[in-house]
């Protein structure tokens, strides 16, 4: 018996591509609320209608956003009781990007962990991830990309 004969084996190459498709494919669900949104900035400024982007009216919800003219995305994250934080998702330790799981945003390289608005929970950053001013007005909320928050 060959080994194209044995209904249950399966070649090397086929396993590998089996399981490449089934890692994009848990990627992709399990990555789907911070696929990366490409959003025009006016002046410096981030106008995101919460009618679009409904994950965010979620308390845990997020959105990351890549405005025009920016090399880095943006992680705009809902805190609740209509408030948002607006981060860069670049770790203040090595530079780093930040992964967002629940409640806070890890660096995968060395562990920092910073709650939903940016602050140091854990080391070994010891500066806050970059905050960016947030304003929420008639269902929209601005992201001021020049000012700190």
């Amino acid at each position: 018996m060959t080994t194209h004969d044995r209904p249950h084996d399966i070649d090397r190459r086929r396993f590998l591509a089996t399981c490449a498709v089934g890692a994009c494919a848990f990627a992709a669900t399990g990555c789907a609320s911070l696929a990366t949104h490409p959003v025009t900035a006016l002046n410096g400024v981030v106008r995101l209608s919460l009618a679009d982007h409904p994950a965010l009216a979620h308390p845990r919800g997020s959105v990351r956003i890549l405005p025009t003219g920016e090399r880095n995305p943006v992680y705009v994250l809902a805190l609740g009781d209509d408030r948002f934080a607006a981060v860069s998702p670049v770790c203040t330790h090595r530079g780093c990007t930040v992964e967002l799981q629940d409640e806070h945003l890890v660096c995968p390289c060395h562990g920092s962990t910073y709650d939903r608005s940016g602050a140091v929970l854990r080391g070994p950053a010891e500066q806050p991830l970059r905050r960016f001013r947030v304003r929420v007005q008639s269902g929209v909320i601005e992201i001021a990309l020049k000012e700190p928050a």
